[in-house]
């Protein structure tokens, strides 16, 4: 769906703006997306069924310890023909030179992995055909945003904004993608609402529970096809988006990453950094997320690869949209 970071832009920033610790604490401000319905007039388009007779992709080799051990991910997201949704577009041969000039400026004291990661589950602002306000993307786009990832040596996140649908069977439905050694998942909860509420009208939630029945399938992958380590990523851009953390537990075969999205200046997303990060279960890695857009906003600057690298605990994925 284009344009659905115009439609987060609002929605976020209402909340967030200059109120960074209140948003963490409670994270329930109402708002409509009139920006949202505009850019999607027609609704979602239906989901779409796994192509037949698709190209096998060759398999990579992949090391076999934890790409998380001693490594630094820096990714892109993004959708095709989405601009807003990040600069990983359906341009990718230029979004990836991007990224690899973004990377050329961090520090190289730990081997550093690209990451594509890809916005497969599209929260929409219509309920389509079963009511669940999303949209999947297709078998013949994440082939190609798989191809560009392993023409960066990297890995390839599907990321799932699931509206009212549950994240584990929208995790199901790329289970053909999943069972690749190069692919893993970013859960997008802000964006997983209750019955009755229609994405954009307050932040999404889920729960620890939640999240360790999609770290359970993912383990459940791995051993099935004898895999290398699944990466599993879930944003949260404040506390009250994840309920009850000590709900994940761990599982073998997955490297869990939290990735704080909190937006605005340098300070008020550390405050949200400090906030998510006092909740984070043990197991589970630190990560960041930057805004090209939202960040500077009023001629802010954006974090420099050395401010975000002294935040404590040291973040081993830092995505930029």
């Amino acid at each position: 769906m284009a344009g659905s970071r115009v439609g987060r832009r609002a929605f976020l920033t209402a909340v967030l703006a200059g109120a960074a610790t209140t948003a963490c604490s409670s994270g329930d401000g109402f708002l409509s997306m009139p920006a949202l319905s505009r850019l999607s007039p027609g609704g979602p388009p239906p989901l779409e069924s796994p192509a037949a007779g698709l190209r096998r992709i060759p398999d990579v080799q992949v090391a076999a310890h934890s790409v998380l051990d001693g490594h630094l991910l820096i990714g892109y997201c993004g959708a095709p023909g989405s601009p807003a949704l990040g600069r990983m577009t359906g341009d990718l041969r230029t979004a990836s030179a991007q990224l690899r000039e973004l990377i050329a400026t961090y520090p190289r004291d730990r081997p550093i992995v690209p990451v594509v990661e890809l916005i497969a589950t599209t929260v929409n602002p219509s309920p389509g055909p079963d009511g669940m306000y999303r949209s999947r993307t297709g078998d013949g786009t994440i082939g190609r945003y798989l191809e560009a990832a392993r023409a960066l040596g990297g890995q390839l996140l599907l990321n799932i904004q699931p509206g009212r649908a549950d994240f584990l069977p929208e995790v199901q439905a790329f289970e053909r993608w999943l069972a690749e050694p190069d692919v893993g998942v970013a859960l997008d909860p802000e964006w997983a609402v209750e019955p009755g509420v229609v994405p954009g009208q307050k932040f999404g939630r889920t729960t620890g529970t939640e999240l360790d029945g999609v770290a359970a399938y993912l383990s459940s992958i791995v051993a099935r096809h004898r895999l290398p380590e699944k990466i599993m990523v879930y944003h949260q851009v404040a506390v009250s988006v994840v309920q009850e953390p000590a709900g994940l537990t761990r599982h073998n075969g997955v490297a869990v990453v939290n990735v704080v999205d909190g937006i605005g200046s340098a300070d008020a997303k550390k405050t949200t950094w400090d906030l998510v990060m006092q909740h984070r279960p043990d197991h589970v890695q630190a990560g960041f997320k930057l805004f090209y857009e939202e960040d500077t906003r009023g001629g802010k600057p954006l974090m420099t690869p050395e401010q975000v690298l002294a935040l404590q605990p040291k973040p081993v994925y830092v995505v930029y949209e």
